[in-house]
């Protein structure tokens, strides 16, 4: 693996100073014949922290959802292990394309969901590949 260039290393220290590159250090900043030392300039942001009814919505609306998920995994689940699209689809990936609009893994995922919240509601770290 090659060094750095030289001009890497003034870039990154110009921009560590918090000084703006002028039009001349510009060329520091990005070498056409070596795109991997350019050097991209972040602006942070400052975030607004949340008043305390904000933050009790924002609870209420994640449990929401986590709900919504819950019911609709479980849902699927007995719709899928009951055949219950069988009078109208021949396979359950058929049913919940036509009739959800949900690409084929989609389902399945929302079906794992109430396990994974049940998991994480006993304090149980799981990935969705491990159930």
């Amino acid at each position: 693996m090659t060094k750095p260039s030289s001009n890497r290393k003034k870039a990154i220290s110009a921009l560590s100073n918090n000084s703006k590159p002028s039009a001349s250090s510009a060329e520091d900043i990005f070498d056409p014949e070596d795109p991997a030392t350019a050097t991209i300039m972040v602006t942070a942001a400052e975030v607004e922290e949340l008043s305390e009814t904000e933050e009790r919505d924002r609870l209420h609306l994640e449990r929401k959802l986590e709900r919504a998920f819950f019911e609709a995994g479980k849902a699927l689940a007995e719709l899928r292990d009951r055949r219950l699209y069988r009078s109208t689809h021949s396979t359950f990936e058929e049913y919940c394309k036509d009739r959800f609009g949900f690409e084929r893994r989609h389902p399945y995922r929302l079906i794992e969901a109430p396990q994974i919240l049940q998991l994480s509601a006993c304090g149980v770290s799981a990935d969705v590949g491990d159930l």
